[in-house]
């Protein structure tokens, strides 16, 4: 059941959705590594240290990489949490099953392109400073070709002539493609 779930989550929503193989790889080895961990804890029935004691282990993964969003966090988090979920449930397969449907159908939902697909976020680089904000949200709009949401400056620096702004933005809809009669 767990590999059914984590094959769910990883290629099924994960891979097909944002396409990065190396993180497909991350979710599902971690996934099978706890659920087997948490399966020989309880089969050996261990003491609660232990347990307190992969919670340690796993606290010292970090994901505070530039290389990785919010977004694969939270796939980081529900890969952990399916093996936690069906290697704890092993009496109660109905109730793994039953969770595993609740975090792949929540996952499914929550980064559904339909729910917030266009809104964007993106550090812009600039070849000028602009001292007017005003200024400042017309031109990235005009660079990014989409309504500014928020933004802001992160850097300025006056000697090489360049801002570095934090920009929320939503693209536009795009037309519908008309298509051509074929010969």
């Amino acid at each position: 059941m767990d590999l059914a779930a984590i094959v769910a989550l990883a290629y099924g929503l994960y891979y097909r959705r944002h396409h990065r193989r190396d993180l497909l790889f991350a979710y599902v080895a971690l996934n099978v590594g706890i659920f087997a961990v948490v399966s020989l804890l309880l089969v050996q029935r261990v003491d609660i240290a232990v347990g307190f004691g992969l919670f340690g282990v796993l606290s010292i993964i970090r994901l505070r990489s530039s290389e990785i969003t919010q977004q694969e966090i939270a796939y980081y988090f529900i890969a952990i949490v399916l093996g936690l979920v069906n290697g704890l449930a092993g009496a109660w397969p109905l109730t793994a099953l039953l969770l595993n449907g609740v975090l792949l159908a929540i996952m499914y939902i929550a980064d559904h392109p339909g729910l917030l697909g266009r809104t964007r976020q993106q550090v812009v680089t600039l070849d000028v400073v602009h001292a007017d904000p005003d200024l400042l949200h017309a031109d990235l709009e005009s660079r990014l070709r989409a309504r500014v949401l928020h933004c802001v400056v992160t850097q300025v620096d006056y000697v090489r002539d360049v801002t570095v702004v934090d920009v929320r933005y939503a693209v536009p809809k795009t037309a519908p493609r008309t298509t051509g009669a074929r010969r």
